[in-house]
């Protein structure tokens, strides 16, 4: 069928542009992290995926900035390497608001490379004993920035590279969505007309969501070892998450426990309604109501404008119609398999 060719050749267009499509220069830090006001200080800039020794230093600009009004350019600017760049700052005597300390942000404005910015790459203190300079918080200072629209994933600290997993582990939560809904579709309709078929179907699809849940865990615990540091950490996220597939596991359990498999059928029809209706609070309300290393806590990953920018779009909106078509072939081979198999047994 057609659908199963699409989902083929979006999957081959997933795997390409996800693996292969590079991300936008980064600063992964900046050395050393700290500073005093009135201190003039030599820092330099790591990059990421940067290519600094194709341009002179003499047109690349650097800035400390706390806000749209507040920042201080950098001075001396020499290229160390592709990926490291030094300047030197001159901070005022006084903060920003009055404040104690401030979090500055790192921007490299590179021609080739385009913008790089590194949200609280120093932190700032007050020092009380530092003397009135000539040194001020120069206002609209980052300006006329080179940007660049070229086709690549965006850069995020921490995650670096792993920002492809995106492609991957969240559609699989979208096919499990589809699939659950889909079985629970076939239980009702089981329960109004106990026909063998819709009892086949709402077993396959549940299967083949189950299956679909287990690769989204696993490729969450991938991603959590590189990001938080360990694979498994007690996030409300993970630990909700096996609570759904474990109630889902009990319907196939539930399903086995008569011998009557026509009563079994329609005890783990009413079931199923129950699942999927304890699936979106489990899933998707309750891990908001409690403190999360998870992403989107406080909005939908898969559409907010903080976790996808518009090239990461045009790989994530076809990696999910390639996958939940990709979940759907699967269930139904598992349910042509079932068919047979209970043809072969006399039970249809």
């Amino acid at each position: 069928m057609w659908w199963k060719s699409l989902s083929v050749v979006l999957l081959l267009y997933v795997f390409t542009a996800g693996l292969m499509v590079p991300l936008k220069p980064g600063i992964t830090h900046i050395t050393p992290e700290t500073a005093k006001t009135g201190q003039t200080v030599e820092l330099q800039f790591h990059g990421y995926n940067s290519f600094y020794t194709r341009s002179a230093a003499s047109d690349i600009r650097i800035w400390l900035e706390y806000d749209s009004l507040n920042a201080i350019a950098g001075q001396n600017i020499r290229i160390l390497s592709d990926t490291a760049l030094s300047a030197t700052f001159t901070f005022p005597a006084e903060l920003p608001g009055n404040k104690q300390s401030v979090m500055l942000n790192a921007i490299v404005d590179h021609p080739a490379d385009g913008v790089s910015l590194l949200p609280g790459a120093i932190e700032v203190s007050l020092d009380t004993s530092a003397a009135a300079g000539t040194a001020s918080w120069t206002r609209n200072l980052v300006s006329e920035l080179h940007i660049k629209s070229d086709f690549t994933f965006p850069y995020r600290n921490v995650i670096y590279e792993s920002i492809r997993n995106t492609y991957f582990h969240v559609p699989m939560w979208f096919v499990l969505m589809f699939l659950f809904m889909a079985s629970v579709v076939y239980s009702v309709r089981y329960l109004n007309n106990p026909q063998p078929d819709f009892d086949r179907k709402a077993a396959g699809y549940a299967e083949t969501g189950l299956l679909f849940g287990g690769l989204g865990l696993i490729t969450g615990m991938l991603w959590a070892h590189f990001a938080w540091g360990a694979a498994w950490s007690n996030d409300i996220k993970q630990l909700m998450t096996v609570v759904t597939l474990l109630i889902y596991l009990a319907y196939f359990i539930l399903r086995r426990s008569f011998d009557e498999p026509e009563k079994g059928a329609r005890l783990a029809a009413v079931y199923n309604i129950f699942a999927f209706a304890s699936l979106i609070p489990l899933l998707y309300i309750v891990p908001r109501m409690f403190a999360s290393l998870h992403p989107g806590a406080t909005g939908n990953p898969a559409f907010g404008s903080e976790d996808l920018d518009n090239t990461m779009r045009m790989v994530f909106y076809p990696s999910i119609i390639g996958f939940t078509l990709l979940g759907f072939w699967i269930a139904n081979l598992r349910i042509r398999y079932q068919r047979v198999a209970d043809k072969s047994m006399g039970l249809d």
